[in-house]
């Protein structure tokens, strides 16, 4: 009776050995590293360049925009655990549990060689197929499997590697521009590179009475952050004087006037010191009679006599 008790017990505590080892089948722990970046806005705040002098005595200026911005940059390297596992499929028990007997039967040998062999065997042989065989052998979990694992997220280290400070300047362009006139209020838009262009004589000031402004206050904001600039331009008393005239001289219907209107209309825009303006009316006439080549050299040579001036058609290809 003794040798068959102590057989039984002996059984039993195969079992129970198995079932615990069995439970064990987590795979090794999996890490993910990655560099983050984190931007922190600490100032925005917008620029106004209206130039000098403030006080218009021309019609035209070139007013630029600009937006400065202040970052805190702090640079992280993030390091993420995630605890592996088999998860249990029952059906896998047909044939696990006879590999795993095999494995188990076939790592007992591996490791009576090993030592025959001074150790020289891996550790895949020795161990591994121990545990594969005891994983298999336990009715109640998988053996563990690669192909088949899940995870679930352990925990997040993070690690501060840097911390520095950037600022940026960057132009407002292709933005809009709020310009007060008097009691008009028009909205302008930059260019690519943040220039507004202003033009009393051209745009919407074209359409109302500018020569009663006396100064054109612009503004300049940014909807997400609320960051606001406001600047203040002054038009002369000697501009407003000439806006009214200049105004006639260029919008006023060109084509039922004779040649010499036409160049006392630019020689006029000259005298009054709007040379730019006198350019642009000079190449207007030009490209109006550009298919009437006879009255365009009369113009031409009008324009030169009279007014001192010799204009170029800028169609030519001399």
């Amino acid at each position: 009776m003794f040798p068959r008790s102590t057989f039984r017990l002996g059984g039993a505590a195969l079992c129970g050995a198995l079932f615990l080892s069995g439970c064990a089948n987590h795979l090794p722990q999996r890490s993910e590293h990655e560099e983050r970046v984190e931007r922190k806005l600490l100032n925005h705040s917008l620029q106004i360049e209206v130039g000098e002098p403030r006080v218009l005595e021309l019609p035209q200026r070139r007013v630029r925009i600009n937006e400065q911005k202040t970052f805190e940059v702090t640079e992280f390297e993030v390091t993420r655990r995630y605890d592996r596992y088999t998860p249990y499929q029952p059906w896998r028990e047909a044939y696990e549990i006879p590999l795993g007997a095999v494995a188990v039967v076939a790592g007992i040998g591996a490791n009576v060689l090993n030592v025959v062999m001074l150790g020289s065997l891996p550790d895949t042989v020795t161990k591994d197929w121990i545990s594969y065989g005891f994983a298999g052998l336990n009715p109640l979990m998988n053996a563990q499997s690669n192909g088949r694992s899940q995870q679930n997220l352990a925990g997040i280290d993070e690690k501060q590697l840097d911390q520095r400070m950037e600022y940026s300047s960057l132009p407002w362009a292709e933005r809009p521009v709020q310009v007060k006139a008097g009691a008009e209020t028009h909205e302008l838009t930059t260019d690519r590179n943040g220039v507004l262009r202003l033009n009393l004589l051209d745009g919407p000031f074209a359409e109302q009475d500018v020569s009663r402004v006396g100064k054109l206050q612009l503004g300049v904001e940014d909807p997400q952050d609320n960051a606001r600039a406001d600047a203040t331009l002054l038009v002369s008393r000697t501009l407003r004087g000439k806006l009214l005239e200049a105004h006639a001289l260029i919008y006023d219907d060109l084509e039922d006037d004779e040649v010499p209107q036409w160049v006392h209309r630019v020689k006029r825009l000259s005298d009054l010191g709007l040379e730019e303006e006198a350019s642009e009316l000079e190449q207007s006439l030009v490209e109006l009679t550009r298919n009437d080549p006879e009255l365009q050299q009369d113009f031409l040579k009008s324009l030169l006599k009279d007014a001192g001036r010799l204009a170029a058609d800028p169609g030519s290809s001399n």
